[in-house]
This record gives C-alpha cells, structure tokens and sequence, in this order.
C-alpha cells in the first residue's frame, strides 16, 4: 500500500471517528462563514439587496454537507438571527428577508441534487447549484415583490439581474472546490 492511500485511510479514521461532533463543527462552521459574509457587504445605488459572499457558502453548504446536514446549518442561521443576534446584512424583515429564506431551499435542493450521484461530475455540481441559486433569487426577489410592494419587473431588476455576473463566479469557484475535495466531503458528511 503506497503512502498516499495509508494516509488517506487513517485521515478519514481519525477525522470521522465521531459523526455527530463533525456535523456540529459543519453546522457551526457554516453559520459562522454565512456572518462573516454577511459583514463583508457592500450597497450599491440602485438596488436596496446587499452584495455579499454569503450566497457562496449556502452553495458550498448544500454540496458539501448534503440536503439533511446542510438545511440544518442553513436554518440554524437563520434561527439565530431571527432571535436577534447580529448576523444579517439588515432587519429580520427587511429587504433580504426572502434570500434568507432562499438559502434553506437552495442549500436543501443543492444537496439533493448532488447526493443522488456517487461522485458527481463539474458539470452536474455546476447545474446543482445553478438551480439553488435561481430558488434563492427567485425567493429574495419574490419578497421584494410583495412583502415589500416593489412589483415583479422591478424586483427581478433590482434583486436578480444585478447579481447574476456575481453568483455565476461564485457557482464556478464552489462546483470546483466540491469536485476537488469531494472524497474528503464525503467522508465528512456522508
């Protein structure tokens, strides 16, 4: 048995001895990436929706950790920030109130979709989280529709369109981190 194999074989032992304490640190991890991302945001003129790096680690979430694993962490941020702790770009119900939605679906539907094959290909992860992504969007933007009485053509301008460039570099870096370390991924969080 070559080095290599040995290694990997007593890293997977070791790190995944105790499954419920890695889905801990995954979930917590998770919650502490998306409020950290929520810090790193800027405002532009046009539109009342935050860029952030958040929508990456809902991608990331729901590929890595799968459909159970990562709605739990997904929700549990928002459970924390409904609560009152300072972790979103703005109020519980303000203006991202729909994307905070959009990352349960889009995490849940992510990992489903890339669970159902062994090993899935780039191309897969890549439509996996295309398809999340447009939950999210879609979900944010149905907010700014009727929770906040913006009408459908301006909520897809201002809550859609000006992150598509944005979330397509985000889908890409995601899809090839997840392919990379996709045997270690699995081995994390089966």
């Amino acid at each position: 048995m070559n080095s290599a194999v040995l290694a990997s074989s007593v890293w997977r032992r070791e790190v995944v001895a105790d499954r419920r304490a890695v889905a801990a640190i995954g979930v917590a991890a998770t919650v502490a990436c998306l409020a950290l991302a929520a810090e790193a945001r800027f405002y532009v003129p046009f539109t009342p929706v935050p860029y952030t790096l958040q929508t990456f680690f809902v991608l990331l979430a729901g590929a890595a950790m799968g459909p159970g694993l990562g709605a739990v962490a997904l929700s549990s941020y928002l459970a924390l920030g409904a609560v009152g702790v300072p972790i979103f770009t703005g109020a519980w119900l303000g203006a991202t109130t729909g994307y905070l939605v959009g990352f349960v679906a889009a995490g849940w539907l992510i990992g489903t979709l890339t669970r159902r094959a062994e090993a899935p290909s780039m191309a897969r992860l890549v439509v996996a989280m295309a398809l999340g992504d447009a939950v999210l969007l879609l979900l944010g933007a149905a907010w700014l529709a009727f929770g906040l009485g913006l009408g459908v053509p301006k909520a897809l301008a201002l809550g859609v369109v000006p992150f598509l460039p944005g979330e397509a570099i985000k889908i890409a870096v995601a899809a090839a981190f997840c392919r990379s370390y996709r045997g270690r991924l699995t081995a994390l969080f089966p």
